[in-house]
């Protein structure tokens, strides 16, 4: 509950409250701020209870921090109905992020034949790193559709 409160903020919260509500108040003040914290408490888990009631047998499982969006969303790609984990250790991002880099630079990637390389260096690919000087006098210039 108190994670985020270091030694030296409960120190100066504990000196305040001696402070404020003074030392023959102070016992009295913590009793009533405990019994109402146990009584909120109590409200709840008697609310949860009447919640699983109502639903009826089907949600005997049902847990009310499956709510949160971010443990729903946990719960639901840990459950391997989908085939995520298959299709998430299929994908090899560095494998792919090489080959896209090999075709942009020219190069074949590292499993394709020598044979395959004089092949589509005759006329196959295009060189994107070779930049022309001049169009020809009845060219357009190149569009590209991202750019607009």
């Amino acid at each position: 509950m108190f994670n985020d409160i270091g030694a030296l903020e409960l120190v100066a919260l504990v000196v305040l409250a001696v402070l404020v509500f003074g030392p023959e108040k102070l016992p009295k003040m913590i009793q009533d701020v405990t019994r109402t914290i146990r009584k909120i408490r109590e409200f709840s888990e008697s609310a949860k209870a009447d919640i699983r009631e109502e639903l009826g047998p089907e949600f005997k499982d049902f847990e009310f921090e499956d709510l949160n969006p971010k443990t729903f969303i946990r719960k639901q790609l840990d459950n391997d109905d989908l085939g995520l984990k298959e299709i998430r250790n299929g994908f090899d991002l560095k494998k792919e992020m090489a080959e896209v880099t090999d075709a942009v630079h020219g190069r074949e990637a590292e499993s394709a034949s020598s044979s395959s390389t004089t092949s589509s260096a005759s006329g196959g690919t295009v060189d994107m790193t070779k930049k022309r000087e001049k169009l020809e006098p009845a060219e357009r210039p190149p569009f590209d559709a991202d750019a607009t």
